[in-house]
């Protein structure tokens, strides 16, 4: 994909979707995002390098696990 034309705030925003989509897989347990949207992110986040912006690398849920944030034993909204 060509990004020459794009600007540094458009790469970061599509970046950025990604990852909320990601967040999005793991909260909710059901795996949409697949491999070309992990190519999609990886070929970003290349561009944004060799423009030498910085952003945090996307932390992809794990395809063994359910997907569920754990809930810490003294959440308010947990009831003993």
């Amino acid at each position: 994909m060509q990004f020459e034309c794009l600007s540094d705030h458009f790469i970061i925003q599509m970046y950025e979707s990604i990852r909320e989509q990601a967040f999005a897989d793991t909260v909710s347990g059901i795996p949409l995002l697949g491999e070309p949207a992990k190519e999609r992110a990886e070929d970003l986040h290349q561009e944004i390098e060799r423009r030498g912006l910085f952003c945090v690398p996307i932390e992809w849920p794990d395809n063994g696990q359910s997907g569920r944030v754990p809930v810490a034993r003294d959440s308010p909204g947990l009831k003993a």
